[in-house]
């Protein structure tokens, strides 16, 4: 791509972070839209846009027209992807079964990566990257559309709620901007490992292979981790249990210079890290539900996405200049304090979490 497009890897890059903005900035309209009117609709239409979106980019002849097509997808994304997903579960299940509904879909989805990006790889040899974005994308169409369209229940009775109101009053509290702190900390910290850490192991003195193997335990272990916090959620809180993995990830931050020359070191450091890796991502809809109830869940949940998406986009930029700068070790210890930080406001949100009025 970067040589018939004539482009480098950063306007490559770029064009995904566009993407991803752009879904940040469509979260909090998409979340009043999911809470009016239910998900059926909205996530075909996504589904419809995202497969279109896939194969308009198989056919980009610019870096500008790359650039077109990625926000697109990331208007798509903002349809489809884990936020509307996850509106639509708390919308369908009570607190009863919310939680076993959310682990399912993120033990699935959490391999994704692990299955498309050799199948990606593997298309692209054989066909090249033209036609592999054409395969993947009659692929993605011809099951996401009549799954959306078939599957996902409209949204017959919406609570009445007033849903500004309760937004209004989550933005007042404090309990909200703690969950916003600890949200959008430790997705940083996560968007910097997984962007970063073959890079650093790799300046660490291991071989590429390796470091790329290890780094691969991520999206495993992130499945790991989600199995045990639903799993202790009965004995503890949600909010406790995310600490503690925040908690645990730090410590790996910290443990990885010192130790991660080593192999055993560097397996033992990834992988204290991969447990917490997809946890904040089961924690986030659990808490929201819990606190303010599902009636304007969505609007909650997409007013968060906005910063913690940012987040997610913004924070390997600065780690790469901040390697450049000062070195893998200070990357570290920004990961380290970030988790910590992260950890932090989830103990100082459990000691204020009482319900409010309108999840009661």
């Amino acid at each position: 791509m970067s040589r018939d497009l004539h482009a480098g890897i950063a306007q490559l890059t770029g064009a995904i972070t566009l993407a991803v903005l752009v879904s940040g900035v469509a979260a909090p309209l998409i979340g009043r839209w999911l809470d009016r009117h239910g998900g059926r609709g909205l996530m075909t239409l996504g589904s419809v846009l995202g497969g279109l979106a896939v194969l308009a980019w198989s056919q980009v002849r610019s870096v500008a027209q790359l650039y077109l097509v990625c926000g697109v997808l990331g208007v798509a994304s903002a349809m489809v992807l884990y936020e509307a997903a996850f509106a639509v579960i708390v919308a369908w299940f009570d607190a009863t079964r919310r939680a076993r509904a959310l682990l399912a879909v993120t033990v699935v989805a959490g391999f994704a990566s692990s299955i498309f990006l050799p199948l990606t790889g593997f298309l692209v040899d054989l066909y090249g990257w033209r036609q592999a974005l054409v395969i993947l994308a009659a692929g993605y169409a011809l099951t996401s559309v009549p799954l959306h369209a078939l599957a996902v229940r409209s949204r017959s009775a919406p609570p009445h709620v007033n849903r500004r109101e309760v937004v209004g009053a989550a933005l007042r509290e404090r309990p909200f901007w703690l969950l916003a702190a600890a949200f959008l900390t430790q997705t940083g910290a996560v968007s910097v490992m997984g962007v970063l850490l073959v890079t650093y192991l790799i300046a660490l003195g291991h071989a590429p292979v390796f470091a790329a193997s290890v780094a691969g335990l991520l999206g495993v272990l992130s499945v790991t981790g989600r199995l045990v916090t639903t799993g202790l959620q009965g004995r503890w809180s949600v909010a406790l249990i995310t600490a503690v993995m925040f908690g645990v990830q730090g410590l790996a931050a910290v443990l990885l210079p010192l130790v991660g020359r080593s192999t055993a070191g560097a397996v033992a450091g990834v992988v204290l890290f991969g447990l917490g890796f997809g946890v904040g991502t089961i924690a986030r809809p659990a808490l929201l539900a819990d606190r303010y109830g599902t009636g304007a869940y969505a609007s909650l949940s997409g007013a968060l996405a906005l910063p913690i998406t940012a987040a997610k986009a913004v924070a390997p930029l600065l780690a790469a200049g901040i390697a450049q700068v000062a070195g893998y070790p200070a990357v570290m210890g920004a990961v380290a304090a970030a988790c910590a930080l992260g950890a932090l406001s989830l103990i100082a949100y459990h000691r204020n979490a009482h319900p409010t009025p309108a999840a009661a």
